[in-house]
């Protein structure tokens, strides 16, 4: 096991993102495609509209008025069944219906006025007719590979055609919190503490497009941790604590047992120094299982989060990296003397409550600023990472 001691922060976080490799492709119905990338880029299977649609509630009218009322037709009508219109024909017809042939232009209801069995309105030649292909043509690439699946994006794929889209898989992750002193619910007591990580990493893991298969309290066991780890079929084991040299800190004895490859060990950042990312053996060679050990202290967990996790977990799903967010900082920020500082800010101002085991200034932060060793001037401009929101 070869260890690679006080990583500078960038290039801890480019070789979390390196180590891995988008997991395979695999098919998936439009409803369960949510939150996967696509593995293939989406090109459309018909026109949209596929044929000519009133834009419009009103009357499909050809030619010039006044028209007779010969019909009426609703969306999901055949349109071939009030035959082919004739000057001075109109049809009642519903947004989204289909054109009979002949038509000329839609008369919207609210410009339209019927005496008897005529009607009367002002229109314009193909006025409020959505015209077959206006969106876009059968083989027409609509959305390219590495595409995140949001609702728009099913809804679209539906609308092309698709039942279902071919996307990368979602990585499976395990989430396992260590330590005896950790409670899990009421507040602290007895010289015990909440957990709070548990509820900070679980739905934050998810908008990663993680397929968070369980959270699991193991307290301070190195045996039911080795247990625990081995039995995994996650690609992802992360571990919260246990990551330095204390007497119960199990994650570097844990590791040299099983013969793990130590990617990173330790982060010169602060918070989140005592980080780990290590790959574990599988049961074949270059098999993608991985373990990333986080700090126990919560924001420190965080750091080790947007170092590690974030750019590992982009890879194994295939998302691309996001474009860098910086800000001009609206007061200067104390930096470490050699190592890099991820600092909560909201807007361009740094935010107090910044220790490693603080989250109170995190929780109204809309990101972490990037503070080089030597700190930030006031005006000097940062990148600043995401948070969960």
């Amino acid at each position: 096991m070869t260890a690679h001691h006080d990583l500078p922060w960038p290039d801890a976080r480019a070789r979390a993102r390196a180590a891995g490799r988008p997991l395979p492709a695999v098919s998936r119905t439009l409803h369960h495609a949510r939150d996967h990338v696509l593995a293939r880029p989406v090109t459309a299977l018909t026109d949209l509209p596929p044929f000519d649609t009133s834009a419009m509630d009103g009357w499909a009218v050809a030619g010039p008025g006044p028209w007779r009322i010969r019909g009426r037709l609703l969306a999901g009508d055949d349109a071939d069944a009030v035959g082919t219109l004739r000057d001075g024909d109109a049809v009642e017809i519903a947004t989204g219906a289909r054109l009979p042939r002949g038509a000329t232009g839609v008369l919207r209801s609210e410009r339209a006025k019927v005496d008897e069995s005529l009607l009367f309105g002002d229109v314009q030649q193909g006025g409020d007719i959505r015209p077959q292909g206006q969106e876009c043509r059968s083989g027409d690439d609509l959305l390219p590979a590495g595409t995140v699946v949001n609702p728009a994006v099913t809804g679209l794929a539906a609308a092309a055609g698709y039942d279902e889209l071919v996307v990368v898989d979602r990585p499976r992750v395990e989430v396992l919190v260590l330590g005896d002193e950790l409670l899990d619910s009421g507040p602290p007591r007895d010289g015990r503490i909440r957990d709070a990580l548990g509820p900070l990493l679980t739905p934050w893991l998810r908008t990663l497009g993680a397929d968070l298969r369980r959270v699991r309290r193991l307290g301070d066991d190195l045996a039911a941790l080795r247990r625990a780890v081995e039995s995994s079929q996650a690609d992802v084991v992360i571990t919260t604590g246990g990551t330095a040299g204390g007497p119960v800190d199990h994650i570097h004895p844990l590791l040299r047992d099983l013969g793990a490859e130590l990617l990173v060990d330790g982060v010169a950042v602060r918070p989140g120094h005592p980080m780990v990312l290590a790959h574990l053996p599988g049961p074949r060679p270059g098999s993608g299982r991985f373990l990333v050990a986080l700090p126990g202290n919560p924001l420190a967990a965080v750091s080790g989060m947007l170092t590690l996790t974030v750019p590992l977990l982009r890879r194994l799903s295939g998302r691309p990296e996001p474009r860098p967010r910086r800000i001009r900082i609206a007061q200067a920020v104390t930096g470490h003397p050699r190592d890099t500082r991820l600092v909560p800010v909201s807007g361009d101002t740094p935010l107090h409550f910044s220790g490693p085991a603080m989250l109170r200034g995190l929780a109204v932060a809309d990101g972490m600023a990037v503070v080089p060793p030597g700190g930030l001037r006031a005006g000097e401009r940062a990148e600043v990472l995401r948070v969960p929101r």
